[in-house]
């Protein structure tokens, strides 16, 4: 093993090349930036699950690692129901056995510091939020109330004493959250500052809270201790700051900052701090080597970074000291640990669908998930586990639902009889990430295949078609259905008649075509695009054709397009939407469908004809089941246990799905397989 490290290590010498910032030497040039998780306790403190989450990315190899934003003064600056918080000396115990846990595996630990200012809500503080200005921070937002200089000079003490417990924890760094639409960015940018006293109007008087905040937090730390400053260099939004902008700002913070965390976007251009899945691996990088270029400090860079080849060519550019990862160490916490030891194809990479993460803590204030990791805080762990007698799995459907659960029966010991009826693994993300936004989806079902490659006693048979003889070869125990969905065609006149007909289309007839190349750009410009549905296959068709120079138009019956979607996409859709003028169509339900219209009737109850030359039938997906019934009834009397999974059980995301496919644990336990108490 130490050889191969010491060749992977050649492989990438900027990636294992230590750098010291003050008295801070990171061994590495990989950071896990500050991301919240919501797996802190209601009290603020951290949670043993939150622990654990922080250990197994030292435990991964990563060389920095900047705790999530913490509170420095509660109530009012509290981000999220479960933030934790460095408002107290209450606080320090819990933080310092942290600390001292990731210094055993190896990781220098920073904790990120905040007060979430307007990002705040009333709602779970009890008392009103607060800002620069009168500005919410997104459309529809909280309206805050402009702070005093009273509340402003307690603010900067505050700061300045949460500086103090930081150091005194025994944490190698402190970063400053001066970006994201938080406190400091709503004195920062003008899209938010429209104060008229010293504190707002000029740059200077823009910064001269921030300033305040550094320098402060300077005097607490003294000289050595390094400090870092979190920007949005391109906030992204009208009247907001550019790039010129934050170079010219950042002038007056620099004297106090070692390193700078170069981020972008402002709330009402999320998908631009929390990375849409079209953005490449390091898009951002131009903006650390500004930065760089002009002040001279460390920049750590985030922006889709996953693939190592892509990280190692950024850090020898130079653009970048530090490579930033968030949601990339989310989906692998062994990214640095593989890298290290020849194992790219097992990586597994974070597709930056954000639903687990962004979806389930900004979207609906859950703790955070992955799609394509079921198993976030607590690690695979279940790998320890053997069972504990002969265990036949056979498992139809080798989409990621399925594969999930194969390979994750194999690891435990069972023999594994896959069988997939086409002549590829991958199901519907497969054949979904054909489309150009979405090619970042193909690494799922690839790190799966590549896994279960490593299993001699996962049996995979393609262009197989599964029937119950064929399933009795194999003596199965337990049998796993991920047979998956197929487009739902309701009842309503004409529609099933013009999909037979070619008339209207679903998105795997779009997705062929885009694979047979009869969508080029000047066959879409002008055309007529109507589509019926706005959940994310909708607006997946929408996605592709109004660049083209498509007439889109999008109707569904719920009173908003996109309504169930993460916060990211919903940011992304509005961007498209009105950047090339989509026509939005709620409250309004299909009547009729036509051979080049839609009969639809509008939330005044008038009927109105949308004429097409192109239409989409994109209502959803309904569970497909073909064997089902059989394998029942052929089951019936035995001890043989049926498990559904993914779409199988009803339509749904791919991340639910995986969570299916790992539970398969559950079902080996119930069955006296396994005993999961022994990893508990």
């Amino acid at each position: 093993m130490e050889k191969e490290n010491f060749i992977m290590k050649s492989k990438y010498p900027k990636i294992f090349e230590p750098i010291t910032i003050k008295r801070m030497t990171i061994k590495n040039r990989v950071a896990m930036t500050p991301m919240g998780t919501n797996y802190g306790e209601t009290s603020g403190e951290m949670s043993n699950r939150h622990m654990n989450y922080y250990s197994l990315r030292a435990k991964g190899g990563t060389g920095l690692i900047i705790l999530e934003n913490a509170n420095i003064e509660y109530p009012v600056g509290s981000n999220g129901t479960s933030q934790i918080r460095i408002d107290h000396d209450s606080f320090m115990p819990r933080y310092y056995q942290l600390v001292e846990n990731l210094h055993k595996n190896g990781a220098m630990v920073a904790i990120q510091v905040n007060h979430a200012g307007a990002s705040a809500s009333s709602a779970r503080t009890g008392m009103e939020t607060v800002s620069s200005s009168n500005i919410p921070t997104k459309a529809g937002g909280e309206i805050p109330r402009p702070m005093t200089k009273e509340e402003i000079l307690t603010t900067v003490k505050k700061y300045g004493e949460a500086a103090k417990r930081v150091q005194a924890i025994g944490f190698d760094a402190i970063e400053i959250h001066c970006g994201h639409s938080y406190l400091m960015s709503q004195f920062i940018s003008p899209y938010y500052n429209k104060r008229t006293d010293e504190f707002g109007g000029s740059v200077e008087n823009r910064l001269r809270f921030p300033k305040m905040v550094l320098e402060e937090v300077r005097k607490n730390v003294g000289p050595w201790f390094p400090i870092i400053v979190r920007i949005s260099a391109e906030e992204r939004v009208p009247g907001g700051n550019t790039l010129e902008d934050t170079l010219e700002y950042l002038e007056y913070l620099d004297e106090y900052v070692d390193m700078y965390d170069v981020s972008c976007g402002l709330n009402p251009s999320l998908q631009y701090q929390i990375d849409s899945n079209f953005l490449p691996d390091g898009w951002r990088s131009y903006m650390s080597r500004a930065v760089k270029d002009k002040f001279g400090k460390p920049v750590i860079n985030t922006g889709n970074y996953r693939d190592p080849k892509i990280v190692e060519k950024v850090l020898e550019s130079g653009d970048v000291d530090i490579v930033g990862m968030g949601r990339g160490l989310i989906a692998e916490p062994n990214w640095v640990k593989k890298v290290q030891s020849g194992e790219e194809d097992m990586l597994r990479k974070c597709i930056s669908c954000n639903v687990g993460c962004a979806g389930n803590r900004i979207g609906v204030n859950r703790p955070i998930r992955c799609t394509v990791n079921p198993a976030v805080p607590e690690g695979d762990i279940y790998k320890k586990l053997k069972v504990n007698k002969n265990c036949n799995v056979v498992v139809i459907g080798a989409g990621t639902a399925g594969m999930e659960a194969a390979c994750t029966a194999a690891e435990v010991g069972c023999n594994v009889f896959l069988l997939e009826k086409k002549d590829h693994i991958g199901g519907l993300s497969s054949f979904i990430s054909n489309l150009p936004s979405k090619t970042r989806m193909k690494d799922f079902p690839k790190y799966l295949e590549n896994r279960a490659s490593k299993l001699d006693n996962l049996y995979t048979f393609l262009n197989t078609e599964a029937n119950v003889e064929l399933i009795k070869k194999f003596k199965p125990n337990i049998i796993v259905n991920a047979t998956g969905s197929v487009p739902l065609v309701p009842p309503i006149k004409g529609l099933k008649e013009n999909l037979e007909a070619g008339n209207v289309s679903t998105i795997f007839d779009m997705i062929n075509n885009v694979n047979d190349g009869k969508y080029p750009d000047d066959v879409c410009n002008g055309k007529k695009v109507v589509v019926i549905g706005g959940g994310s296959v909708g607006l997946d068709v929408i996605e592709y054709f109004a660049p083209r120079g498509a007439e889109c138009t999008i109707v569904d019956m719920l009173p908003q397009i996109g309504m169930l979607a993460d916060p990211i996409t919903k940011c992304s859709m509005r961007e498209t939407h009105d950047k090339y003028g989509v026509k939005e169509y709620v409250n309004t339900a299909l009547q009729e469908v036509k051979e080049n219209s839609f009969v639809v009737k509008l939330p005044n109850g008038e009927i109105t004809e949308l004429a097409f030359d192109l239409g989409f039938n994109c209502l959803g997906m309904r569970a497909n089941n073909p064997l089902l019934p059989e394998l029942k009834e052929a089951f019936d009397d035995t001890d043989v246990a049926i498990y559904q999974v993914g779409d199988s059980v009803r339509a749904r995301r791919i991340m639910e799905g995986t969570m299916d496919g790992r539970a398969v644990l559950n079902v080996l336990e119930a069955h006296g397989y396994l005993d999961l108490d022994e990893i508990k």
